[in-house]
């Protein structure tokens, strides 16, 4: 019972360590990152040569008005006191303010990221139970027909582009059958079903992709994991398939697909903006097309900002997952 008791202990010992190497590692990528991708956005109005003057009275502006709404904004002072001001206000969750209204950029981005972070959360969860229910019948159906056939069909659907698909499901499922609306979003406040239909859609555009790559990754894992010795041995000894499945195999060969997650995170956060303007939905991706297009430097810096943020902390987390699930991944941490 005692060496059992301390058996468990070391095991969770070692799992806290790897836990904190994991963390540690990332967070020492993910501060320099974040320095150099932030000093670089900050640039992007020094490049740009825009101004908020211009942007607000056009070009008959005076020069009086344009330095009295240049020293609003704080571009009067030297560039690298700009930048310090902007990065503290950075640090403490304030982006500035919108050179095209003059609200805050985090209450603006806000209001869209609710929408595009529940869009893109639900696409990542169909693309994963998808995926995963594809790629595992591929691989224990590996070279059969049905292998042949899921294979063939993924490699089909990685081809589609977003848009054409949100075009099909809106012609088949709006136009046709009636059954989902084509355009808004509605607060989960509002009830689950009104708020469930209108994301479905989107986040079903947005899916495809992920769950292709999520699919063809997890079925190469888990062959890879039944050509290992130990499978061998386990199934020498007699363990059911189903056993041999979820004990050894999907766990050890899982780590690919979950590694894949971390590159169709943005790819996800960059399709949602020709879907959400198909879908007419004001989520992040639409606020900032739209904000690119108004020149609005400060809105335009503020996304790229939380972008840096969104897919370093989703990496972060895929990380972990993998620390947990893949012992392999563990190796060398």
């Amino acid at each position: 019972m005692t060496a059992r008791r301390g058996l468990g202990l070391a095991t969770a010992g070692h799992a806290s360590r790897i836990f904190g190497r994991i963390a540690g590692r990332s967070v020492a990528i993910f501060v320099p990152v974040f320095f150099v991708a932030t000093f670089a956005t900050f640039l992007l109005r020094a490049m740009s040569g825009l101004d908020p003057a211009r942007s607000q009275l056009g070009e008959d502006a005076t020069p009086l008005e344009i330095h009295r709404i240049e020293a609003s904004y704080g571009l009067d002072r030297p560039f690298f006191a700009q930048y310090w001001s902007w990065l503290t206000g950075v640090l403490h969750g304030n982006l500035g303010r919108s050179w095209s209204n003059g609200y805050p950029v985090s209450t603006l981005i806000r209001d869209g990221l609710t929408v595009s972070l529940t869009v893109t959360t639900l696409a990542l969860i169909i693309g994963v139970v998808f995926g995963l229910a594809l790629g595992a019948t591929a691989a224990v159906r590996r070279t059969t027909w049905i292998d042949r056939g899921i294979t063939s069909v993924l490699s089909v659907v990685s081809t589609v582009p977003a848009f054409v698909i949100g075009i099909v499901l809106i012609e088949v499922i709006t136009v046709g059958l009636h059954l989902l609306p084509s355009a808004g979003f509605v607060p989960f406040s509002m009830g689950w079903w009104p708020w469930l239909s209108h994301v479905l859609m989107p986040a079903l555009c947005l899916s495809f992709g992920c769950m292709s790559a999520f699919a063809r990754q997890l079925r190469a894992g888990l062959i890879g994991a039944y050509r290992e010795n130990y499978v061998v041995g386990a199934t020498v000894r007699g363990l059911s398939p189903r056993r041999i499945f979820f004990r050894h195999v999907l766990r050890n060969g899982v780590g690919p697909a979950v590694a894949v997650l971390a590159l169709e995170f943005p790819a996800i956060l960059g399709g949602s903006v020709i879907v959400e303007s198909i879908f007419a939905l004001n989520g992040f991706a639409q606020f900032a097309s739209t904000s690119a297009e108004m020149g609005d430097v400060p809105a335009v810096q503020g996304v790229l900002v939380v972008s840096i943020v969104l897919v370093v902390t989703f990496n972060l987390i895929v990380n972990l997952v993998l620390g947990r699930l893949a012992p392999a991944a563990q190796r060398g941490v």
